[in-house]
């Protein structure tokens, strides 16, 4: 996820992070079952950057949810193509439309499962990235972040490769400190190094801790990790891995900082 720290502290004003959701619009049956969607969806998906097959794994995904009322699955897979679409668009108008929308999935996700890490999780993400092009609503959208994020990690926090714990730490790394907000630099260490203890191959995780070791003043050790996770993140483009070129312009863009400080 790219850094929404800025927008967070050159905050103005203050808007709510969440509002009643817009109903989710009816999707006309295909004859397809939700499982049917959810592989489709899945399988279109994997072909990211393409834009118009994110695209289409986010319908795909609707469709699931609308298929069945009982499920959340598809909930949750409409938030992760909302959050791709959101974090590659260059239109910011419909950065913040798709950012919205994901938390209004979101929160449709925790009234069908009000105890899922996985909705507690891309709700937060979603929110994260709703506070970076909505800045008015990060003081809210903060606390719920935090929250979220502590649930998903205490109910799965193998998810998304440690996700509950990695975005914790950016969110504790990023934001501002008390009173402003939530920013603790030595509690995003103990999450960045949770994240890191589960997968370490990741190079998401070898990232943000290198990002936590650097700003608890450790640059040897932050150095070192932010080499690891680009290391990995450039063997992972070579085994032709979607994401990897975001993992590498992130751990770049750190060991830039990192060097400039």
């Amino acid at each position: 996820m790219r850094s929404w720290a800025l927008g967070l502290l050159l905050s103005a004003g203050c808007a709510a992070a969440l509002r009643e959701p817009a109903p989710l619009p009816p999707v006309a049956p295909g004859g397809q079952s939700p499982a049917e969607l959810l592989s489709e969806g899945e399988a279109a998906l994997a072909h990211r950057p393409d834009p118009v097959e994110v695209r289409r794994a986010e319908r795909l995904f609707a469709e699931a949810a609308a298929a069945d009322p009982a499920r959340e699955d598809g909930l949750v897979g409409v938030m992760r193509a909302r959050a791709w679409l959101v974090e590659h668009s260059r239109d910011p108008a419909e950065r913040v439309a798709l950012a919205g929308a994901a938390v209004e999935a979101g929160q449709w996700c925790l009234r069908r499962a009000p105890a899922s890490p996985a909705c507690d999780y891309w709700l937060a993400v979603a929110l994260g990235l709703q506070a970076r092009e909505r800045p008015a609503t990060a003081k809210e959208g903060l606390a719920l972040m935090v929250a979220a994020l502590r649930r998903a990690a205490t109910g799965d926090p193998r998810l998304d490769l440690a996700g509950p714990h990695r975005v914790l730490a950016l969110v504790l790394l990023r934001a501002p400190a008390w009173p402003l907000g939530p920013g603790d630099v030595e509690a995003a260490l103990q999450e960045a190094r949770a994240a890191a203890a589960l997968f370490p191959d990741h190079p998401p995780n070898q990232s943000a801790l290198g990002e936590a070791l650097l700003a608890n003043g450790r640059p040897g050790e932050g150095r070192a990790a932010l080499a690891r996770a680009l290391a990995m993140a450039r063997a992972r483009q070579a085994a032709g891995d979607p994401d990897a070129p975001d993992w590498i312009r992130e751990a770049e863009r750190l060991e830039s900082a990192a060097s400039r400080g």
